[in-house]
């Protein structure tokens, strides 16, 4: 597949914080999230430098990067390839990220300065809460929460705990998507965070951190589930596929 310049052009309200080889590894990505690139689709190089107007080293660091994140591997000989969602991946990656997030929420609801942020808080969440309430917005509540855990991660205090959570937040996105496919699992997932809300408000560590915890080891399972009862001609689909034959089949 590929794309016209404009449509690969960098964004420009990019940070200026953020160098030429991570913007381009923020488009990729974003490519892979929303299905334009396949699971075991192959991402060449050339085609990649020639959408972005940079010479192969800078698309090469790119999709190291890419790789670190989980995206994709690049294999000996045969270059760059999109990596196919696996329940394996699903268990590792979410077992880790439960109680690092239990943590982060932990951290979060024994701050003195709560206060501070506390009201940005609820409005994320309230954003959320209208989201969960309706059929047709899962891609909006799935970047709704992206956001909302970006925004966690600025509040924690713990700089290597800000790094970790947002290498495994994006490993897991393409998860995520699965996880929170059904409005029942929205509903499901806002009720979470909403009593995560109440515990931060009371300074209560321990509930935040079994909330979250929960939270994550849910959307674990629903993602589990959707992968072990898609049809094996299905295995190259993305997410967003996956989810659309979901919805279909439910309707």
């Amino acid at each position: 597949m590929t794309f016209s310049p404009r449509t690969l052009s960098l964004k420009d309200n990019e940070p200026l914080t953020r160098s030429l080889v991570e913007q381009m590894a923020l488009r990729l990505s974003d490519r892979i999230l929303e299905g334009h690139y396949h699971p075991g689709q192959r991402i060449f190089e050339q085609t990649i430098a020639d959408e972005f107007q940079v010479s192969r080293g800078p698309v090469r660091e790119c999709l190291r990067l890419l790789e670190k994140d989980g995206l994709i591997t690049l294999v000996a000989r045969h270059g760059a390839q999109v990596t196919k969602l696996s329940i394996e991946e699903v268990k590792e990656i979410f077992d880790i990220r439960a109680p690092l997030n239990g943590l982060r929420d932990r951290m979060l609801a024994e701050d003195p300065q709560r206060e501070l942020w506390l009201p940005e808080l609820k409005k994320i969440v309230a954003e959320l809460s209208l989201l969960a309430c309706s059929t047709q917005s899962a891609d909006r509540y799935v970047a709704c929460v992206a956001k909302l855990n970006h925004q966690l991660g600025v509040w924690v205090s713990n700089q290597r705990l800000k790094n970790i959570l947002a290498s495994l937040a994006r490993q897991t996105r393409r998860y995520s998507q699965l996880g929170l496919s059904t409005p029942a699992r929205r509903q499901q997932s806002i009720q979470h965070w909403q009593k995560m809300v109440e515990a931060i408000e009371k300074g209560d560590g321990d509930t935040a951190q079994s909330i979250a915890c929960q939270r994550v080891y849910d959307s674990r399972d629903a993602a589990i589930h959707i992968l072990q009862n898609q049809p094996a001609s299905a295995s190259n689909d993305s997410p967003t596929e996956i989810k659309q034959d979901l919805e279909a089949r439910e309707a």
